[in-house]
C-alpha cells in the first residue's frame, strides 16, 4: 500500500497482520539412521514449538570412505523422511550436503541451528556409534544448553537390560541370550516351550541349492522422486569411493521398505530356512530378505519385521525352520551384537587375540583374483553394497581370518562396503565372529574353514582356477593350505579349544614334511600378494 510521505517523516510498510514468531522450545537432532517416526527424540514433539534438525555432512560420508550406494541410500532416505515430517506440519530445518554454508559436521551444523532458532534445549536419540556418542556428550558444554540424549528404544533389549544379563559372564553366547528374548517377546513360543519343541533349527538351514534350481527374482524397488538428484550429487562428490553407484538397488522411503518386506514374506521367506547359507554364481540375493539397510536406518522396525515373519508361520505360508532362522537373525544376532558393542566398547575394538597383523590384499577393493568365491563375493559387494551373511562370514571373512589380516584393516573394509554397516553391528560381527579377535567373548571358536565348505554350499569351485581337492602343489585351493597354516600359526592359542579338537588331532597326525609344505605354500602365497 503506497502512502504519500510528509517531508522529514519516514513511513514504514506494514502488513495488516504480523503473527508473532513462536519461541523455539526444543531443537530435535535426528541422524540418518534414525528415520523412524516414533524414534525417542520425536515422541513428545510439539509442532508449534519444536524444530527437527537434520543435516547431511561430508564428515559422516568420509570418516571411512563409504560405498557410493550406502551414501546415496542414506541421503535419499533422509530427504524422504524429512518430507514426510513436513507433511505432518512439523518444522524441519534440513541442511543439504551442497549447501554453501554447510560446515560438513554434526557439531558445526548444531551450532548454526542454535544461532538460527535460539532453542531452550536440545534433544537427541543415542547414536549407533561410540564416536558419535562422544560427540553428542560435548554438545552441552559447547552450546551452554541442556542436552538430553534419550535411549534408543527401537530394540527389543535395552543397553541396561543387556548389561545386567552379561554381568559377570566371562563369555557370552548368543543362543542363551536368544532364548531369553524369545521368552520375553513370546515369539514362536507355546506356553513356556519353544514352538516345534526346539529353540534352534540351524541344522535345517544348511542346504545347498539343487542343480538347476531357479531362484525367485527380487524386484528392484521403484525410485523415489529425490533419488536422481542424490545420485548425481554422490557421483560428483564421492565418485572415487568404492563400489558401483548404478544400477541403484535400494528403496529410499518407508513405503518402499514396507513393500520390500511384504515381497520377501510372500515370495522368499518359505525357502529362506533351507537355503539361507547357500551361494550361487550370479545370484546376488537368493532367498535373503535384503532388508537390513532399511532396518538399520530406521525405515523398518525390528518388531514389525519379526511380526511379519511370525504371522507367516501362523498363517501356514512359511515353515517353522524358515521363520525361526529368520527370527534368530533379528531377535538373536542383531540384538546380541548391539549388546556386546555397548557393554565392551571402546576397549573391545583394540583387542587382537590372534596377533593378526597382515595387510588387507588389494583384491578386496578390485575383485581381481583367481579365487572365484572371493571374486563373486566382492563382485556382488561392489554392485549392490550387499552380500549375505555366509558370503561375508565364510568367504571374505574366512579368508581374512586364515590370512591373519589385521583386525582394524578388515573391519574398516566391512564398514565401508556394506549399506547396512554401522559400527554397532559391524564391529562385533567382524571382530568377534569373523576374526575371533576378542578371544572368545562373542563366539566359542574361530569360524575357519577350508575349500570343502565353500564347495559344499556353492557352485563357486566348479568355475575356479584352483582345485578345492588339493592342499598343496600347482593349482591347490588357497583356502586349503591357508586353513592348515592358520591352525599351525595359532596352535599355542587354539589347541585347547574343545571345538577345534578334531582338526588339531588331524594336525598332530600329519607328517612333518606335509606340515612344512603347507607352511611354504602359505608363505609363497602371502609373498605374491605382498602381505
Amino acid at each position: 500500500m503506497n502512502r504519500r510521505r510528509r517531508p522529514g517523516v519516514t513511513i514504514r510498510e506494514t502488513s495488516f497482520y504480523n503473527p508473532p514468531v513462536p519461541m523455539i522450545q526444543t531443537l530435535r537432532f535426528v541422524l540418518g539412521d534414525q528415520l523412524t517416526r516414533n524414534v525417542a527424540s520425536l515422541r513428545d514433539l510439539d509442532p508449534a514449538r519444536d524444530v527437527v534438525l537434520m543435516a547431511e555432512v561430508v564428515e559422516e560420508a568420509t570418516y571411512v570412505r563409504h560405498h557410493k550406494q550406502k551414501i546415496a541410500f542414506v541421503l535419499a532416505a533422509m530427504r524422504g523422511f524429512a518430507k514426510a515430517l513436513e507433511k505432518e506440519g512439523i518444522r524441519v530445518d534440513y541442511v543439504k550436503l551442497d549447501d554453501p554454508a554447510n560446515t560438513q559436521s554434526f557439531t558445526g551444523e548444531l551450532k548454526r541451528a542454535i544461532a538460527r532458532h535460539k532453542p531452550a534445549r536440545i534433544v537427541a536419540t543415542e547414536p549407533g556409534e561410540y564416536r558419535v556418542l562422544d560427540m553428542m556428550r560435548a554438545w552441552a558444554g559447547m552450546s551452554g544448553l541442556p542436552v538430553e540424549i534419550r535411549d534408543d528404544d527401537r530394540f527389543f533389549c535395552s543397553r541396561a537390560e543387556f548389561a545386567a544379563w552379561a554381568k559377570d559372564r566371562k563369555s557370552m553366547r548368543m543362543e542363551f541370550f536368544y532364548r531369553e528374548m524369545r521368552r520375553k517377546t513370546g515369539y514362536l513360543m507355546q506356553g513356556d516351550a519353544p514352538a516345534g519343541a526346539t529353540w534352534n533349527f540351524d541344522s535345517q538351514n544348511r542346504k545347498a541349492l539343487p542343480r538347476g534350481h531357479r531362484v525367485a527374482v527380487r524386484r528392484r524397488p521403484a525410485a523415489g522422486p529425490e533419488l536422481r538428484a542424490v545420485l548425481d550429487l554422490v557421483a560428483a562428490q564421492f565418485g572415487d569411493h568404492f563400489g558401483d553407484l548404478e544400477p541403484f538397488v535400494w528403496a529410499t522411503t518407508r513405503e518402499g521398505a514396507l513393500a520390500a518386506l511384504r515381497e520377501f514374506v510372500a515370495e522368499r521367506l518359505h525357502l529362506f530356512g533351507d537355503y539361507q547359507d547357500a551361494m550361487k554364481s550370479g545370484e546376488d540375493f537368493i532367498y535373503h530378505a535384503a532388508i537390513s539397510p532399511y532396518l538399520n536406518a530406521g525405515l523398518l522396525t525390528a518388531r514389525e519385521v519379526c511380526d511379519a515373519a511370525v504371522n507367516a508361520w501362523r498363517d501356514g505360508t512359511a515353515p517353522l525352520n524358515a521363520v525361526e532362522g529368520f527370527l534368530r537373525q533379528i531377535l538373536g544376532w542383531r540384538e546380541f551384537v548391539r549388546g556386546i558393542y555397548w557393554t565392551r566398547m571402546p576397549d573391545y575394538a583394540a583387542t587382537n587375540f590372534l596377533d593378526a597383523t597382515r595387510r588387507l590384499p588389494d583384491f578386496f577393493w578390485t575383485g581381481e583374483t583367481k579365487m572365484n568365491c572371493l571374486r563373486e563375493t566382492i563382485g556382488v559387494t561392489r554392485r549392490t553394497a550387499y552380500a549375505h551373511h555366509i558370503q561375508r562370514l565364510m568367504v571374505a571373512g574366512n579368508f581374512a581370518l586364515l590370512a591373519g589380516v589385521a583386525p582394524a584393516e578388515i573391519e574398516e573394509w566391512y564398514l565401508i562396503v556394506y549399506a547396512d554397516a554401522y559400527e554397532w553391528v559391524e564391529l562385533p560381527n567382524v571382530h568377534g565372529m569373523v576374526l575371533h579377535a576378542d578371544g572368545g567373548v562373542l563366539g566359542s571358536k574361530p569360524y575357519a574353514a577350508s575349500g570343502a565348505y565353500i564347495d559344499r554350499m556353492s557352485d563357486y569351485c566348479g568355475k575356479c582356477a584352483h582345485d578345492r581337492r588339493k592342499r598343496t602343489g600347482e593349482g591347490a585351493c588357497p583356502f586349503n593350505f591357508l586353513y592348515w597354516n592358520f591352525l599351525i600359526e595359532n596352535e599355542s592359542k587354539l589347541t585347547r579349544n574343545p571345538r577345534l579338537a578334531m582338526p588339531y588331532r588331524a594336525l598332530l597326525a600329519m607328517q612333518p614334511a606335509e606340515r612344512k609344505a603347507l607352511r611354504m605354500a602359505a608363505a609363497e602365497f602371502f609373498a605374491a600378494l605382498g602381505i
